[in-house]
């Protein structure tokens, strides 16, 4: 994307400043070139403070920018959408929509344009540029993508997948870091049971699933190949496993995802 677009991020909670945060780590966006808008404003001044523009006005916002993320709560969206639509530009702008359970004919119909829409669905490691982002959008839409997947890029991965796989990429994707995130307190909370102070086994079990994490992603190798290396015959490490197995480790984490999935695409009601 050109650096010298201007990009509005609507609705900056937690998701949407995970995303500035990302952005400017990675040095793709300029402050001067990002507006913010939030109606609780004061929660914004650390970003005004670096030169960015926040606002609580979503059409200041709109006329001033190129690209629009919205980032607000499902149950916002319609009302958000209904004030920017006088003002939207469909040779000029293009939404990109973080809001769970959304879809583009749904965005489409509320503006009532034919505005490029992509939908996109990150995780909060996008402050930290090691996000893993889905975005999908319809198969003309190629610009629009091109658009997306350069601002996901320089903060994380980027997948691109069909719309209907959206729910399932928040379940994996979005919620997956709160899973795996209890996954690391549950190994921590072993460590201390076996002897570890509470600062060491966090740090000892936050590494731990770092490197297993990085393993799959710089060797290209499924989890089961890494795990056959450090398992033995009658070793400490199958017993462990074995354990976890009999209590449901893989189908609880499993269940999970499902669960999620399931509800994700149920988060969004119309408003009448």
């Amino acid at each position: 994307m050109d650096k010298t677009k201007k990009l509005a991020i609507l609705g900056a909670g937690n998701i949407g400043m995970s995303i500035v945060d990302g952005l400017l780590e990675s040095g793709s966006f300029e402050p001067k070139n990002i507006i913010l808008t939030r109606r609780q404003i004061d929660r914004l001044d650390k970003y005004r403070d670096l030169g960015i523009l926040t606002t609580i006005n979503n059409l200041e916002a709109v006329q001033a920018a190129d690209t629009l993320i919205i980032a607000v709560e499902p149950q916002q969206i319609d009302i958000l959408l209904n004030e920017i639509s006088p003002v939207l530009d469909t040779a000029r702008h293009t939404i990109i929509s973080v809001v769970t359970g959304v879809s583009i004919e749904q965005i489409k119909n509320t503006c009532q344009t034919d505005i490029s829409v992509v939908r996109a669905m990150p995780n909060t490691a996008i402050s930290l540029r090691e996000s893993i982002t889905c975005i999908a959008s319809a198969a003309e839409n190629e610009s629009a993508l091109a658009i997306a997947q350069s601002i996901f890029d320089t903060v994380g991965k980027t997948v691109i997948i069909e719309e209907e796989l959206m729910g399932a990429a928040t379940a994996l994707g979005a919620c997956g870091i709160a899973f795996f995130l209890r996954a690391i307190r549950a190994a921590s909370q072993g460590g201390i049971e076996i002897g570890f102070h509470s600062n060491k086994a966090l740090l000892i079990a936050a590494q731990v699933a770092k490197g297993a994490a990085e393993l799959i992603l710089e060797m290209n190798q499924h989890p089961e190949a890494e795990i056959d290396k450090v398992t033995t015959p009658r070793g400490v490490t199958i017993a462990g496993l074995n354990q976890m197995e009999h209590a449901g480790f893989s189908s609880a984490l499993i269940k999970g995802i499902v669960t999620s999935a399931n509800l994700a695409s149920g988060v969004y009601k119309k408003d009448a």
